[in-house]
């Protein structure tokens, strides 16, 4: 579930803000963008809204400035420490896209850069799960890296590594990137229709809604 992924985030916790402000040139081109990447997520949005993987709660402002009720869950403790000093009243629970505590209402899914810690097969299941909680018309909106085709992430493995990338070229090796033809067909076999926007050479804008019980 994504789990075997949280230790990594007690370093990142340090140094997570200043690689999306670019100032990390290895990981330039993953976070080419951000700042325009969180508000075309948070855009699309429907209050009120849980978002998995806050990390250090940048989305979650893009959130909140829309007027948003906000949710966060997080499985890093660190993680959710630097959130929880950053916006002290945001309410924050520990758990993961597949399992987390939920009261109430909610009409969007949403998270940035951490769809990528679920397997094709747990991104399957998450889908199935969210559309047993979303009403008709509620969204999954998830900024992520996706490829192509798996030929075009080989390809951009090897150029990676052609600029001796040795953090990122591991990250991608590692962590479950998957392909758009991939993710399109288990998003619409959970019952939603979906379109994908292209954001940097790395972020695809996932933008998912339910459909309702007659196929609309």
């Amino acid at each position: 579930m994504g789990r075997e992924f949280v230790e990594i985030f007690d370093e990142w916790v340090h140094t997570y803000d200043e690689s999306v402000e670019g100032k990390d040139k290895e990981y330039e081109d993953v976070f080419k963008h951000y700042d325009g990447i969180l508000r075309a997520t948070a855009d699309l949005a429907i209050s009120p809204v849980v978002e998995f993987g806050v990390g250090t709660g940048n989305l979650t402002q893009k959130l909140l400035e829309r007027g948003m009720h906000v949710t966060g869950i997080e499985p890093n403790a660190a993680m959710r420490e630097a959130t929880s000093q950053k916006l002290p009243e945001l309410p924050l629970a520990d758990g993961d896209f597949l399992d987390f505590p939920l009261t109430g209402e909610v009409m969007t899914f949403t998270s940035s850069y951490a769809f990528h810690h679920l397997t094709d097969a747990e991104k399957a299941q998450a889908f199935k799960l969210y559309a047993q909680k979303l009403p008709a018309g509620g969204k999954v909106v998830f900024a992520d890296t996706l490829f192509e085709s798996s030929e075009i992430k080989q390809q951009r493995i090897e150029f990676e590594e052609s600029r001796a990338y040795a953090n990122l070229v591991e990250d991608l090796q590692r962590e479950y990137y998957t392909t758009l033809p991939v993710l399109r067909e288990l998003i619409e076999d959970a019952g939603f229709t979906v379109e994908f926007t292209q954001l940097n050479s790395y972020v695809w804008l996932i933008d998912a809604t339910k459909k309702s019980g007659d196929g609309r």
